[in-house]
């Protein structure tokens, strides 16, 4: 068995008695003694994450832009200003999601992708792939050499300038999807928990100076079984959950970053005009006991369909999922999911379920 890769800030996780599991080939920590504590913490006040498993990707040279717009579904000629960022799929010929991505905008001839872990070798090969049928001249470089953290809740802001002397200037004026040079450090206002936050990609060597200022700020380590939570409950894909090589971006509730309007041809464009969409992913709230796990059934009256990411939600307490099931099938209505051999009732809601710490169905 391969040796599980470590972040910069393994040894912090060890000192705070993090549990360490295997996430995508990485030791990550689950949590440091409380998912649910943990969990409460981003949505109440500041916890911080351990997301170095995360790969950025610098593309540079003439005609970076040219090259994305080729690349990934949405269109990057909404990126206009410095530092703005976009979310997107990048899809194969069939439509099928090869990954999904944040994509940054410094310079014409520099952009920054972030890719998912567990995806990072196969998007590589993927982009120098087409980089070599589209655009030969073009540097594809890992940075492997950043480590990247991510501040998430309403007071991470705060404590974020607590913690980095100096920065406040630069990134209290910062949108949403947007990101700024402070120093070595690309603080990015983004995040995976429907909260405020900022990811923040650093040189490794700092890494652990960096998360030990955060947690003098008062920021809590959290671990990826909170992320988890968060995440569902902001109704936010995980890849290879609720999305992967063998669904479109428009029945995984995607559709708002696919640009069918625009003349420009992406890989897969052609497939996404001309297959059916019979699917949709939906949002479900259990309305009897129990807990909505991935892969179990759903009965509508449409026909089957299938949880992708379930849970309980602490904010709401209760249990929630996002499921892929029959066209047709409209917010509001009654479903039926199986649960150890019994059926029970669930209602489609439309997410986000949680957004700014507010319960929202």
């Amino acid at each position: 068995m391969a040796e599980l890769k470590q972040t910069p800030l393994n040894q912090k996780h060890r000192e705070a008695n993090a549990k360490l599991v295997d996430f995508s080939g990485w030791e990550m920590p689950i949590h440091y003694g409380s998912q649910l504590e943990e969990h409460h913490i981003v949505r109440r006040d500041a916890g911080m994450f351990d997301v170095s498993h995360m790969l950025p990707v610098d593309i540079k040279g003439d005609g970076v832009r040219a090259f994305l717009k080729k690349l990934v579904a949405n269109n990057v000629d909404k990126l206009q200003h410095t530092g703005k960022a976009l979310y997107s799929c990048m899809l194969h010929e069939g439509g099928g999601v090869v990954d999904d991505l944040i994509i940054y905008f410094m310079s014409e001839s520099w952009f920054r992708l972030v890719v998912n872990a567990g995806c990072a070798d196969k998007d590589l090969a993927w982009m120098e792939t087409q980089r070599d049928k589209f655009a030969p001249g073009l540097e594809i470089k890992p940075r492997r050499d950043l480590a990247m953290i991510a501040v998430q809740g309403p007071q991470a802001a705060e404590k974020l300038w607590q913690a980095l002397p100096g920065s406040e200037e630069l990134t209290r004026p910062m949108k949403p999807f947007t990101a700024v040079l402070v120093g070595q450090m690309f603080v990015a206002r983004t995040g995976y928990t429907g909260e405020d936050g900022f990811e923040i990609m650093l040189p490794e060597k700092a890494a652990a100076f960096f998360w030990q200022a955060l947690l003098e700020a008062g920021v809590k380590p959290c671990g990826l079984g909170a992320r988890d939570t968060l995440r569902l409950e902001a109704g936010m894909n995980l890849y290879g959950q609720d999305m992967d090589e063998t669904t479109t971006p428009l029945e995984s509730g995607l559709a708002w970053t696919v640009d069918l309007k625009s003349e420009r041809d992406f890989i897969g464009k052609e497939s996404l005009q001309r297959l059916p969409i019979g699917r949709q992913l939906v949002g479900l709230l259990l309305l009897d006991k129990g807990v909505l796990r991935a892969h179990q059934h759903v009965h509508t009256k449409e026909g089957a369909g299938e949880i992708t990411s379930g849970s309980f939600s602490p904010t709401l307490n209760a249990s929630i999922a996002l499921a892929r099931i029959p066209v047709g099938v409209a917010v509001g209505d009654e479903v039926e999911v199986e649960i150890r051999d019994k059926r029970l009732k669930a209602r489609v809601v439309k997410y986000p379920f949680v957004r700014n710490g507010k319960a929202l169905v």
